[in-house]
């Protein structure tokens, strides 16, 4: 049957939503669009008619879309070139969805975007749907074609495997903005040891080129191996010059309710760098380098007033 206005003025008013859901279970904005566009067109075919709830009807769509991708995903990341990384979104980014409340911004986070990829594709839907969206356990069970118990029972799973991941609490914006600027200080001083006394013991630092730009495969471990990198990676000269095509400008921003850098050449988004800021340090740096993981990023960034730079060309 072919659609009435009313019918896709329905659709497109479900579609933030819509695409928040798809953005935190899928971790690609463009994956996101492409399972919501797909559900419109199984809306299209649909006798709409017949559906009582659409809201839910297109909740369930959408979500055994991402389930699909999610389980063909797996496969592709085995093959995948180096670090797999989540699609970065700057602030205000209407894909991030709902933020009233803490458990809705902590699921939309850099780190807790990377640490579902621990969980299954059941327990990745049953944590979205219930951290951020507040769905019932029971709207859940219909989604997934399961008991309300199992439902809850995989609630509660996923959400432990995450907070296993995460032992540290992080701290307030303010205080995440001074430790940024030090950071910034400390990477360009040429030394290693203020750098040292910043981190976290077991810091990391990841980096996600996706086989397009440089990207180390394995992790820096440790506060000296991430140090030691990063003062290296915030040093001038022309070598680095040449191997990012220009002189970049790195910004204080925020990336999926994340202290993050991004780093501008040309003003071309070529990097965001997600800070993990705890109370005990610096615990994690995830840079998202890929530059089919940046369209998104490049497109808000060019519509929007980004201030100065903290750094200018180096």
């Amino acid at each position: 049957m072919a659609l009435t206005m009313d019918d896709v003025d329905r659709f497109e008013a479900a579609m933030p939503r819509l695409k928040a859901i798809a953005y935190r279970l899928l971790g690609s904005a463009s994956d996101a669009e492409d399972a919501v566009q797909d559900t419109f067109l199984r809306w299209q075919a649909a006798d709409v008619s017949r559906i009582e709830v659409p809201e839910a009807w297109l909740t369930k769509v959408l979500t055994n879309l991402c389930l699909n991708q999610l389980t063909s995903a797996r496969a592709r990341r085995e093959t995948y070139v180096g670090q797999w990384l989540p699609e970065p979104l700057l602030a205000g980014d209407p894909m991030l969805g709902p933020a009233d409340t803490a458990e809705q911004r902590e699921s939309v986070s850099y780190a807790v975007l990377t640490l579902m990829e621990r969980l299954s594709p059941n327990e990745r839907v049953a944590y979205v749907l219930r951290e951020a969206f507040d769905y019932p356990h029971r709207r859940t069970a219909e989604i997934l074609d399961i008991s309300e118990a199992s439902a809850q029972q995989i609630f509660h799973r996923a959400k432990k495997r995450l907070a296993e991941g995460r032992a540290r609490a992080e701290i307030d914006q303010a205080a995440a903005r001074r430790i940024v600027d030090e950071f910034l200080a400390a990477a360009t001083s040429g030394r290693t040891e203020p750098l040292v006394r910043l981190l976290t013991d077991d810091a990391v630092a990841i980096g996600d080129g996706g086989g397009k730009v440089p990207a180390r495969a394995k992790a820096f471990e440790g506060a000296r191996a991430v140090a030691t990198f990063m003062r290296g990676m915030f040093k001038s000269g022309k070598a680095q010059r040449a191997i990012i095509g220009g002189s970049p400008e790195i910004y204080a921003a925020d990336a999926n309710n994340t202290p993050a850098l991004v780093v501008v050449v040309e003003g071309r988004v070529i990097a965001v760098m997600c800070l993990e800021i705890t109370e005990d340090g610096i615990a994690a740096f995830r840079s998202q380098v890929n530059p089919d993981k940046l369209e998104r990023a490049n497109e808000r960034w060019a519509a929007a007033d980004h201030g100065e730079p903290l750094l200018r060309p180096f």
